[in-house]
């Protein structure tokens, strides 16, 4: 649960980044690390093991001037939590400072490549071996960041989501991703970088969330190019408009999250099911379910797919569809899909259900069930996440930012929509046989 904060602009970086890396802390996590860019290029990383209360101790009386920055909170994967192993990941030659959410698969394969190239490493973890990685390539063809990162990402296997400065270039950040989220945010004269959208919130409302294998050039003060790594071409910058408030972000005077996200699970209710429930309570309308009626009316079976407390939901939710609907459900745990051989074909409908909607095993299994045809149907939390980029329709919960880990609103607004989704298809194929529509 890694969290990325980054930032260019006219602002400090250092309180920027320090209040988002505050607003990721419900992630969890064991450390934290902050780098910084003075006007004249001078990089300053300061790490600690533990809080971001800990990082901010270790920062005072430090230089903190610059307004440019990433920053990271960091739960071990590779070595233990400690200084050395928190992020940024910093190049040998103290030129290149990395963020990284993520697994590196192949790092093992790499070190030992950069190692008979004089590189050594000071620490446990597959990030330092890209940005070490990055820095070989750099320095071997003379080619611009961006480039050097470019070529790294075409050798590395595995997830990730990036943030890169380079010491010397006070006015370029760079950013890409793979198979783990990451958002931009537009601002006037700045531009945010993070892992969800909590940091950003309060700053702007306009952000750009990137897609699987791209990777964006931010040069101060306001030129943003998002490029497909895998074709070269420059993307279509999508700007969305986000709908939340900092005051979503706040505990309300409840003690912790969790408590508070309880006992809003009244009104988000209400939300997820407002406008879906029309004729005083006698008719769902689902635009996913109707606009595509003919799909789910004749669909052989339907496959929910998820992880975690959503296949949870999901379990209730075969329950349901099945007695409403008389229709076959499996529910499957994307982790598992993949790997199973599943008798996919265009006579199913495979529902994806997802707080985040960037669950990576079941945006695989989504993937996965497009390429064999079937319809895809998502279900998630938060508006223009990947899953709902990547299905063929589907329905968003609406019930607001979950900060608190252990799901509660989320499952509750799935429950809820897969039980309007059973109600809406019932009465799709009723009417059908009753009116021969």
């Amino acid at each position: 649960m890694c969290g990325i904060v980054g930032y260019i602009g006219h602002r400090k970086a250092y309180k920027v980044l320090m209040k988002g890396l505050h607003r990721l802390e419900y992630r969890g996590y064991d450390s934290a690390g902050i780098a910084l860019m003075k006007e004249n290029g001078t990089l300053n990383v300061y790490k600690s093991k533990g809080k971001v209360a800990d990082l901010e101790a270790k920062a005072t009386g430090q230089e903190v001037d610059g307004t440019i920055g990433i920053a990271h909170t960091r739960w071990a994967t590779h070595g233990e939590p400690n200084e050395k192993n928190a992020h940024p990941q910093v190049s040998e030659s103290g030129r290149i400072a990395l963020v990284h959410n993520g697994t590196i698969e192949n790092y093992a394969v790499l070190k030992k490549a950069l190692a008979q190239h004089g590189y050594v490493f000071s620490s446990d973890t597959d990030t330092e071996v890209l940005v070490q990685l990055i820095d070989y390539i750099q320095t071997t063809n003379g080619c611009r960041l961006i480039d050097a990162i470019k070529e790294a990402l075409k050798q590395v296997e595995g997830a990730y989501a990036i943030a890169v400065m380079e010491r010397g270039n006070p006015n370029t950040l760079i950013a890409a991703r793979k198979s783990s989220p990451l958002v931009i945010g537009i601002g006037n004269g700045e531009t945010f970088i993070a892992s969800d959208v909590t940091p950003i919130v309060g700053y702007t409302d306009k952000v750009i969330y990137l897609n699987d294998n791209e990777i964006a050039e931010i040069t101060r003060p306001s030129y943003l190019k998002i490029q497909s790594l895998e074709s070269g071409e420059n993307s279509k910058l999508n700007i969305q408009t986000l709908r939340m408030s900092v005051e979503q972000l706040e505990k309300g005077g409840y003690e912790t999250f969790m408590l508070k996200e309880i006992f809003e699970q009244p009104y988000t209710l209400r939300d997820c099911m407002r406008g879906r429930i029309t004729d005083n309570g006698r008719r769902v309308v689902l635009s996913g379910v109707l606009e595509n009626r003919e799909r789910f009316l004749q669909a052989h079976r339907i496959v929910i797919v998820a992880c975690g407390t959503s296949w949870h939901a999901g379990l209730i939710g075969k329950r349901i569809i099945q007695e409403l609907c008389c229709l076959p459900v499996e529910v499957e745990y994307a982790s598992e899909f993949c790997y199973g051989h599943p008798q996919i074909t265009d006579r199913d409908i495979v529902i994806a259900l997802s707080q985040s909607g960037e669950t990576a095993d079941t945006l695989s299994a989504v993937q996965l069930a497009r390429s064999k045809g079937a319809f895809v149907y998502g279900i998630c939390n938060v508006v223009g996440a990947s899953i709902p980029r990547n299905t063929d329709s589907g329905t968003y919960i609406h019930v607001g930012p979950e900060i608190g880990v252990a799901s509660t609103k989320a499952f509750t607004g799935q429950v809820t929509v897969l039980t309007l989704l059973a109600l809406c298809v019932a009465r799709a194929g009723n009417d059908y046989r009753r009116y021969g529509l």
